[in-house]
């Protein structure tokens, strides 16, 4: 089996990899400036893909505008996520170096789309594949390629539970404290591979326990609208956004919710067995006041005791840059960022500074800023305890900033471990 990197080798963003010129395994972008996408130009008999967030299929469209139309397999919310962002970039960026597809490839994606559900092996340019549950977001998955010799192992993006819930911390209000994500349960699937491309995205991180960072971001929440202020809480509008309305419906915090996370968490409704409890998202939707935009109703808002959940995450665009104006002088409201800021985008430099260029004017900001680390990742403990059940294969270790560091690690501990680079073609 021949792997060629066209993408996510050494960095966060724009993964693809392409087996035996046969099988493309997603086909994202690096968010930059310009964006960042795959190199070479893969010309695939079948697509796989692994969950629906831009770096994983921000460019998958683009595959479409040739002659070739290859079926694109995914799990049912992968595709409706991947469309919406599709739909999302054609909106903000169509007929711009930003965006490398028109709305005819757009819709050829629906033309060639075939759904799965997990544990469901398929057949696609000549490999059985099958997904499991990667509880990263709704629909992620782990995809394992087997071609009869090699079974691959593509964990793409996951997390997974911890060991067991941690102590509530002291006045934790909202019941049974949480072993991960209370959108989706984390991963927990093992099955037999020979080879394992897993990603690195925390491999120098141990995050604290989640019921410590829920309690401590709750907490905070609840003393600004104590205190008459309003807090804006960006967020990326996939698997994040329902991770935090989730959050305030158990803890009983006002919320309103804008922006693309809207359509998501309608969009997810309609697929109750890829969530953790669907009774407790219908809950957390029923809780949040939907922003509709109209008649001032944002500026209003931004006057309220209430947190708003809005995008993006980043604050490179979206319902953000109207509400950041409106609270940024008051020391009593707050931003709290809930997400990884990529340097170079707004979000970090008002992290580093205090100010941030919102709507292309540079902004100082009074209100108080802070950053929460409720990430869908598995952390260094959690790659290690899922690696434990793969110390016989060979280990590949991509998507992070620190590939070749955490494959030093591994080897010295047993493993047969290395970091591809970029573009290079590896034989497994």
């Amino acid at each position: 089996m021949q792997l060629r990197f066209l993408g996510g080798a050494g960095e966060v963003g724009r993964s693809a990899v392409l087996v035996d010129d046969s099988l493309l395994l997603d086909f994202g972008l690096l968010t930059a400036e310009p964006p960042q996408y795959p190199v070479g130009t893969p010309d695939p008999d079948a697509v796989v893909v692994s969950h629906g967030h831009l770096d994983h299929v921000g460019t998958i469209p683009a595959l479409l505008s040739g002659s070739n139309r290859p079926p694109i397999h995914w799990t049912p919310p992968t595709r409706e996520l991947a469309l919406t962002l599709a739909r999302d970039t054609l909106k903000l960026h169509g007929q711009s170096p930003h965006c490398p597809f028109t709305e005819n490839d757009v819709k050829r994606v629906t033309e060639v789309s075939e759904t799965h559900g997990y544990h469901e092996s398929f057949e696609a340019a000549g490999y059985e594949v099958t997904f499991y549950n990667a509880g990263h977001i709704p629909g992620s998955a782990h995809v394992l390629v087997d071609d009869g010799e090699t079974r691959l192992l593509y964990t793409a993006d996951f997390h997974v539970d911890e060991v067991e819930a941690a102590d509530p911390p002291a006045g934790f209000d909202a019941g049974e404290p949480p072993v991960g994500q209370r959108l989706v349960a984390g991963s927990a699937a093992r099955p037999d591979a020979d080879v394992v491309l897993c990603e690195s995205t925390y491999s120098d991180v141990d995050h604290d326990p989640r019921a410590t960072v829920e309690h401590r971001f709750v907490q905070s929440v609840k003393t600004t609208l104590w205190e008459g202020g309003t807090v804006v809480v960006p967020a990326f509008a996939i698997g994040r956004t329902q991770e935090l309305l989730l959050v305030c419906a158990a803890h009983d915090i006002p919320c309103y919710v804008d922006g693309m996370g809207k359509e998501v968490t309608e969009m997810l409704r309609q697929y109750p067995e890829y969530v953790r409890d669907a009774d407790a998202l219908q809950r957390a939707k029923s809780h949040a006041r939907f922003v509709t935009g109209r008649d001032g109703q944002r500026k209003r808002i931004a006057d309220q005791p209430a947190a708003i959940v809005t995008t993006s995450g980043m604050l490179s665009g979206g319902p953000a840059m109207t509400y950041i104006p409106e609270i940024r002088a008051n020391p009593v409201n707050k931003l709290t960022l809930t997400g990884y800021q990529v340097e170079g985008t707004p979000g970090r430099e008002l992290l580093e500074t205090g100010r941030a260029e919102i709507d292309g004017r540079v902004m100082p900001v009074s209100a108080q800023v802070e950053a929460y680390d409720f990430s869908a990742h598995a952390d260094h403990g959690g790659l290690r305890r899922f690696l434990d059940s793969y110390d016989d294969a060979a280990i590949l270790v991509n998507h992070g900033d620190r590939c070749v560091a955490f494959a030093e690690e591994l080897r010295a501990d047993g493993y047969d471990a290395s970091a591809p680079e970029l573009g290079a073609t590896y034989s497994v």
